[in-house]
């Protein structure tokens, strides 16, 4: 019996690790050896062209001393910050007006849901052509009624707000696990409140958003996260203007690494961005602790 079993745990190993494999090979060619090298690479001077040179920690210096760096970190953290506030703001309202029952709405659902699975490419595209200052259609509604539109991507101030703005377009991932958030929030309590006459207010404050807390931080945490790596929209919208309003950090380094082929400089960008994600990810998991509510305990 110990022989057979023996055996039949090896055959399992034997499966385990033939199924995992692609997986396995996958992380190794196209992660781990990837991060390997760019980590060597952010040490060199490299442009592809000609081998890399050995320049130490220059990299990281140039950068840390240009004022265009910099301007594109705080530029991606404004547009990370107010992105995320934006999303939870308008994806719990939604969350809560979904999960009313009315007339058709597993439609509904079904129409705020839809528009976070089209192409990130297309719908900047689509932008493009609202936001126009001359035919776009929001500024010709606006002039319908008196007010004269702005130039949307065109003005320092008004680029980033646009943007994040435009972000609200994929709102529906975060309005529909903010649903389910809401649908498992036990019915009792809400019962108990009414018991004790405890108002809209009041209930929403102390058991909606305590018991959403849980579904709340992880959106805040994945929403902090794509928002220092957004490059499609600013890539496709601005390109960085006007005057590297809109310049943010994977716009920068995607400019250094394809445009002006410093691959090293490039690199140590791209190291210096998971390090602030690391750091940034870790405080808000500190942070996080005080105000997020499990049920059974809280951390």
């Amino acid at each position: 019996m110990k022989r057979k079993a023996s055996r039949l745990v090896r055959t399992e190993q034997r499966w385990f690790y033939l199924v995992v494999s692609p997986w396995i090979l996958g992380f190794l060619a196209f992660v781990l050896f990837p991060m390997i090298a760019s980590l060597y690479f952010s040490f060199t001077a490299y442009d592809v062209l000609s081998p890399p040179r050995w320049v130490g920690a220059a990299n990281f210096v140039r950068l840390f001393g240009d004022n265009i760096f910099w301007k594109s970190v705080l530029v991606t953290f404004e547009f990370a910050f107010g992105s995320v506030a934006t999303s939870i703001l308008f994806g719990l309202l939604l969350a809560v007006i979904l999960n009313a029952r009315f007339h058709a709405v597993g439609f509904a659902r079904v129409v705020i849901y839809m528009p976070q699975v089209l192409p990130i490419a297309a719908v900047s595209v689509l932008w493009l052509w609202l936001l126009n200052p001359q035919y776009g259609i929001i500024n010709f509604v606006l002039g319908l009624v008196g007010i004269s539109g702005p130039n949307w991507l065109g003005s320092e101030g008004l680029v980033v707000p646009s943007l994040v703005l435009i972000n609200l377009w994929g709102v529906g991932g975060v309005a529909i696990l903010l649903l389910a958030g809401l649908q498992g929030i036990p019915h009792e309590l809400y019962e108990a409140a009414l018991l004790d006459g405890a108002g809209s207010w009041i209930t929403f404050t102390r058991i909606t958003v305590p018991m959403l807390s849980p579904v709340i931080f992880f959106n805040v945490v994945i929403g902090i996260i794509n928002g220092l790596q957004v490059f499609v929209q600013p890539y496709i919208m601005t390109g960085g203007g006007p005057n590297y309003a809109s310049y943010f950090y994977n716009l920068s380094l995607y400019n250094n690494a394809f445009q002006n082929f410093r691959l090293g400089l490039a690199s140590a960008q791209g190291w210096i961005l998971f390090v602030i994600t690391s750091l940034l990810t870790y405080v808000i998991f500190r942070g996080g602790q005080r105000y997020v509510y499990y049920e059974g305990s809280r951390t």
